[in-house]
């Protein structure tokens, strides 16, 4: 793996921006989202429900038909279904849409999704704002410095192909998410067990952030364009600390004392990552995530959230304290983890 020197991340947003404000409320033409049929804390469900929430029209591209689609229409969004992978599919998607939020599941044809949305929305021609959402890991990337995650290599070139296409593009780079499978899922099941969160991290700091965050960030992104076209956001937590610090917070939520047990990388790729029969671009994803985090790659801090939705990051105390449904005693997860 080259990487280069970690470096703190830097806020790109100029002054405060609050948005989704009375001027939001003028857009006619209905408002693209992809990658919406993810189940809650998905970002692109959240971007419908916020959106539909201030009465914007929303029209949602998902992959299937099912209660998940159901539910969008139920939020008052037009729902599409189709492959992104498809131009026939994106095309029919983004008639009529001036403006488009692009996200897709963790999988192997995310490039190819990338650039076919960015050839159908160029040959439109009229697009007002393509909103792109990323990774931080981006940030330290370059042609002679990847990482060995395929997923991470995919979105630096997509970022490259959208930069190119003359669109006018807005990256939204997050950090891990609240939501990923180390934090919610999997800190869920070993805390349930024996009062532990186990994870291959050693001391490096990590400033995890909620989807519902990054959600809020597009959304108002989405609503008014114009003060972020070619901009790149950071979005990371209130804080970068140690998983010991994570732990303590985990502490605080629950009320009960937690515990961060540091597993050897190699033991908790073979005991416990294997063990979760995933896919292999997903499982080689984590297995980046990890390394990274222990090389201390994860140690970032930006402000973007407060500055551009007028309110601070959700923080690990917070998140576990308002779920419940993931951390309460005796319940499993019913929600569908994210793995950025």
């Amino acid at each position: 793996m080259i990487l280069p020197e970690a470096a703190q991340a830097k806020s790109g947003t100029q002054g405060a921006i609050a948005e989704l404000g009375v001027a939001s409320m003028s857009i006619d033409a209905p408002i693209l989202v992809t990658g919406a049929g993810g189940r809650v804390g998905g970002v692109g469900r959240d971007v419908v429900e916020i959106l539909r929430r201030r009465n914007l029209p929303v029209r949602a591209l998902v992959h299937r038909e099912d209660e998940r689609a159901d539910a969008l229409r139920a939020m008052g969004a037009e729902v599409v279904p189709g492959d992104l992978t498809r131009a026939g599919d994106v095309a029919r998607a983004l008639a009529g849409c001036r403006r488009m939020y692009f996200g897709m599941s963790v999988s192997a044809p995310y490039l190819e999704a990338t650039v076919t949305a960015a050839a159908v929305a160029r040959q439109r021609g009229d697009l007002e704002v393509f909103v792109n959402i990323s990774q931080m890991t981006v940030s330290q990337m370059s042609l002679t410095a990847m990482t060995d995650s395929p997923q991470q290599r995919q979105h630096w070139l997509g970022e490259q192909v959208l930069n190119w296409s003359g669109l006018p593009v807005v990256h939204i780079r997050a950090t891990v998410f609240l939501q990923n499978f180390f934090f919610s899922e999997w800190a869920a099941e070993s805390i349930s067990r024996d009062a532990t969160i186990r994870l291959p991290f050693g001391t490096g700091r990590t400033s995890p952030v909620d989807a519902r965050d990054v959600a809020e960030v597009v959304a108002a992104v989405l609503a008014n364009p114009s003060a972020h076209i070619g901009k790149t956001h950071e979005l990371t937590g209130p804080r970068s600390q140690d998983m010991n610090g994570i732990a303590a917070e985990y502490s605080e939520a629950l009320r009960q004392a937690i515990t961060y047990v540091d597993v050897p990388l190699e033991q908790w790729r073979d005991q416990e990552l294997r063990s979760r029969n995933l896919p292999d671009h997903v499982f080689e994803h984590l297995l980046t995530m990890a390394r990274l985090h222990a090389d201390n790659r994860y140690d970032r801090l930006t402000h973007d959230v407060e500055t551009i939705t007028g309110r601070p990051a959700t923080s690990v105390r917070d998140f576990v304290a308002n779920h419940p449904e993931l951390f309460g005693p005796g319940t499993r997860s019913s929600r569908e983890p994210r793995v950025n």
